[in-house]
């Protein structure tokens, strides 16, 4: 019995040993709300400089486990970490376990660092704007690939140094830009309004890892790291524990907006006031305009009443997950109007999708062709 217990030891090792690291970093469920938590730099990376002997590496870990261990308390979500030890991951590496797990959001937790005193939390999502502070924070992120092997290679060219490069990281995620905002609102709101800490707001930027990551995506930065009192703050268990409560709230927060859009609504009568068309009409050949009006994991029937009076609801389901979109046309200008009455009617965080040939295309490249 004993040789039989010892064998199966073994062999339980093995399979461990064997098994993805993603994977046995992901909760064994399915059908949930995924979360994937990225803990910024780790091995040799350790992150931003500092003189007080804190390491971003180690204070990234920390917050993320711990927001891990309160969305893992929450039976409809599952979380997949991109990594829980002191490893080094890379900048592809992350993107591709989000886009393997075919996650609902993206959550990458990060320290700042300045030569200055400076302090207080930002959040990033992916954009084009990198002047100035902005272009220094992109530089500092992404220039991680130069601690990989053959980044020449796996980034085809990218330079973190040349401005250029980071204009040339398109849109690619642009369907996803409004809910990663709503995201990163509600992680700088809980930072300022729960814990009193200074905010310096939701900023979009050119990051590599946002950039190659297919769903909601944000990049946290939790405080400076360089601030003598911000930097004890992130270090403290206290600091960490508050930190990660704020995340997991808005990580909460944003789950309940998704799923409050979509529901047992109980349609009553109110006066609607029509959208008055105040622009020419825009119309554009072979593009098809709808307006997102929300996304579950919920197959709702398609009547007014379970979409707060709308009629024209159609519903997609796109990698496991239902989108609902209101109206149908080609007309830009009508569309904006179908949107503006989708918000009137409560859903504030609603925005427009174009199609082209069936597929969801980005924004920009349908309003580039030429409108009739």
């Amino acid at each position: 019995m004993k040789t039989n217990s010892i064998l199966l030891f073994f062999l339980v090792l093995f399979v461990f040993s064997i098994t993805d690291q993603s994977v046995l970093y992901a909760q064994d469920t399915s059908n949930k709300f995924v979360v994937v938590l990225d803990a910024g730099h780790g091995g040799h990376d350790p992150g931003r400089p500092t003189k007080n002997g804190y390491t971003e590496k180690g204070i990234a870990l920390k917050i993320v486990l711990e927001i891990g261990k309160r969305l893992e308390s929450n039976k409809d979500i599952k979380v997949i970490y991109t990594r829980k030890t002191d490893v080094f991951v890379t900048l592809r590496g992350r993107a591709k376990i989000a886009n393997d797990a075919d996650a609902d959001l993206f959550v990458s937790v990060h320290c700042n660092a300045h030569h200055t005193q400076a302090y207080g939390t930002e959040t990033y999502v992916l954009g084009v704007g990198n002047t100035g502070r902005n272009f220094d924070v992109a530089k500092a992120e992404n220039e991680v690939i130069f601690l990989e092997e053959n980044y020449e290679k796996n980034y085809e060219g990218f330079d973190p140094n040349a401005p250029e490069s980071l204009i040339g990281l398109t849109l690619m995620q642009e369907e996803y830009v409004d809910q990663s905002i709503m995201l990163a609102d509600l992680v700088e709101k809980n930072f300022h309004t729960k814990l009193k800490r200074k905010s310096r707001g939701v900023k979009q930027i050119s990051l590599w890892v946002l950039h190659n990551t297919y769903m909601p995506s944000v990049l946290i930065e939790t405080g400076f790291i360089t601030n003598k009192h911000e930097g004890a703050y992130l270090n403290s268990k206290n600091g960490q524990q508050n930190i990660s409560k704020s995340i997991s709230d808005a990580i909460l927060g944003y789950k309940a907006i998704l799923d409050q859009n979509i529901g047992d609504f109980v349609y009553q009568e109110t006066e609607i006031k029509e959208v008055e068309d105040l622009e020419p009409d825009k119309i554009y050949a072979n593009i098809v305009f709808k307006v997102q009006i929300a996304a579950s994991s919920k197959e709702i029937e398609l009547k007014s009443y379970n979409f707060k009076g709308l009629e024209d609801v159609s519903r997609e389901k796109i990698k496991g997950l239902y989108k609902y979109y209101y109206g149908y046309t080609s007309n830009f200008t009508k569309i904006k109007n179908f949107q503006a009455y989708a918000k009137s009617r409560g859903y504030e965080s609603s925005f427009i999708v174009a199609f082209k040939e069936g597929k969801i295309i980005p924004l920009s490249e349908a309003l580039k062709s030429t409108a009739n």
